[in-house]
């Protein structure tokens, strides 16, 4: 296999010429580039490696198939921009494979979310009301995220209910601080009862490691809870404020 220098001149050139690609693309199909500048540098460099190994842009995120031209052509190897990302990916998902190719609402919500990750785990500020909103809905949470939605909480600017999961023994050895309600998954049916009126409202459940909760987390979107979240490392990924009894 032909070793390429990424600081020859030859390189270079195609990288630029990669670039110019790229940009006909984004401009043709109304795509944007991914906000994460190193994806995209990635992407770009294995796209411009592929030209010169290859003389076609073959996607650099899968392996390219065939010793020859028409063995590389036989096997249908992704050509960029390639018909999954342009007829499935992009469409359902957003962005394609590499990542590079995104719509404009995908690139938006991933800096909305690169943002609360920044503040979230970061723990430099806390969450604006709009971030806080966004967080509350996503499936899964880490600790951090649950600490500064309960942060959120306290200052007004959201409300969820939070819910253990857990055995009445284990809430009592500690549970999270501002934990609303104990639902043991072994009285699950009858418990949930409790907040049946809630299937409007946001639901964060937790467990000690998060299978439990998410068990739960499961049961009660069958039984028509619109928004339920799950803390998925459990309490034992969580560092904020706990208590005993």
């Amino acid at each position: 296999m032909q070793q390429i220098d990424m600081n020859s001149d030859e390189f270079q050139a195609e990288l630029e010429k990669t670039w110019t690609f790229v940009d006909k693309v984004n401009t043709q199909f109304g795509f944007v580039l991914n906000p994460n500048e190193e994806v995209n540098e990635g992407v770009a460099m294995g796209l411009a490696r592929n030209k010169l190994l290859y003389g076609k842009r073959f996607c650099p995120c899968f392996m390219v198939i065939g010793e020859t031209k028409e063995e590389q052509k036989t096997a249908d190897n992704r050509i960029c921009p390639c018909k999954p990302a342009l007829e499935k990916e992009l469409p359902e998902d957003g962005t394609c494979h590499c990542g590079i190719f995104c719509t404009p609402e995908f690139a938006a919500a991933q800096v909305q979310h690169e943002e609360i990750e920044e503040a979230v785990h970061a723990h430099s500020t806390g969450l604006t009301t709009e971030q806080a909103e966004i967080l509350i809905k996503q499936e899964q949470l880490d600790g951090d995220e649950l600490e500064a939605l309960i942060e959120a909480k306290k200052l007004g600017m959201i409300h969820f209910t939070l819910v253990d999961t857990r055995e009445h023994m284990e809430f009592q050895m500690g549970h999270i601080v501002g934990t609303d309600i104990l639902i043991p998954t072994s009285q699950f049916y009858a418990k949930v009862e409790e907040i049946v009126g809630k299937k409007s409202e946001n639901i964060i459940v937790d467990c000690h490691s998060g299978s439990r909760s998410y068990q739960v987390q499961h049961a009660m979107k069958g039984m028509g809870f619109e928004n339920v979240c799950n803390l998925a490392p459990g309490i034992i990924g969580f560092s904020g404020e706990t208590q005993r009894g």
